[in-house]
């Protein structure tokens, strides 16, 4: 059974008090022994994007007792939006980010414009998260080359990576050398590594302009179509690109 932990906490709440409920929260869900205090490090490490995400709330929250999570539905939008405006850090978890739309009125009237229309008197410090775009079966992500090539650089993220490298695969076949980067971020894009790889690969997928330059054939668009991400798995195969039709357009 899937258990979540909800942590609605005042401002008064100090950190060692929020310490020691925090732990006895985690001790009644979690396996005996697996509650410890908490190190941190320097040191490189591979994790997958939801480890990551969960080693960013759990620091966040560690330190700052202000910051705590709620989720995961619509309705914990607008009660997010209230704990903010008294001084709280709230993060609202959407299964979806679909599922956002139901809060759309918290989120843009509520949260997004108080602070203009009041002059900068009202604060609402808060996150709103979730999933977007093709998340099943998303790793982890490096910020790196997956694949070195030497004829047309392909730049992807996420689950979009997994593709890429079936696609560059299937392309070695037809003489066709694909460098595969697994972009760090979106924005800002890792331009030093994107371009590095389009000036030598010359041909590039998921253009920069920055090394418009360099290229020996006209820009092609890979892409989604321009719909909201289906729910359903084989709708959404039909929504993003698959290996074939990228092979198609690079060969």
């Amino acid at each position: 059974m899937n258990r979540k932990l909800f942590f609605f906490l005042g401002p008064s709440i100090d950190r060692k008090m929020w310490g020691i409920a925090r732990r006895k929260a985690l001790q009644k869900v979690l396996p005996a022994g697996s509650v410890s205090q908490k190190k941190y490090t320097t040191a490189a490490k591979e994790m997958t994007v939801r480890e990551a995400l969960n080693s960013a709330l759990d620091e966040e929250m560690s330190a700052n007792h202000r910051v705590f999570l709620m989720g995961e539905e619509a309705g914990f939008a607008g009660i997010g939006v209230g704990a903010a405006y008294y001084g709280l850090w709230p993060v609202v978890e959407f299964m979806t980010f679909n599922f956002a739309m139901q809060a759309i009125d918290h989120i843009i009237n509520s949260a997004a414009k108080s602070n203009y229309m009041s002059a900068g008197q009202i604060s609402v410090p808060i996150e709103f998260r979730g999933p977007n775009d093709a998340a099943a079966g998303v790793g982890a992500q490096h910020s790196q080359i997956e694949r070195e090539g030497k004829h047309v650089t392909i730049t992807s993220f996420s689950k979009m990576v997994g593709h890429a490298l079936q696609a560059a695969e299937i392309l070695s076949k037809e003489g066709i050398s694909a460098e595969v980067i697994n972009l760090r971020s979106i924005r800002p894009p890792d331009r030093a590594t994107i371009n590095a790889s389009a000036r030598k690969t010359n041909r590039r997928v998921f253009l920069n302009m920055e090394s418009f330059e360099y290229l020996d054939a006209p820009v092609e668009r890979i892409a989604g179509a321009d719909v909201p991400m289906p729910y359903a798995p084989n709708l959404e195969r039909m929504a993003v690109p698959q290996n074939a039709s990228m092979c198609e357009e690079m060969c």
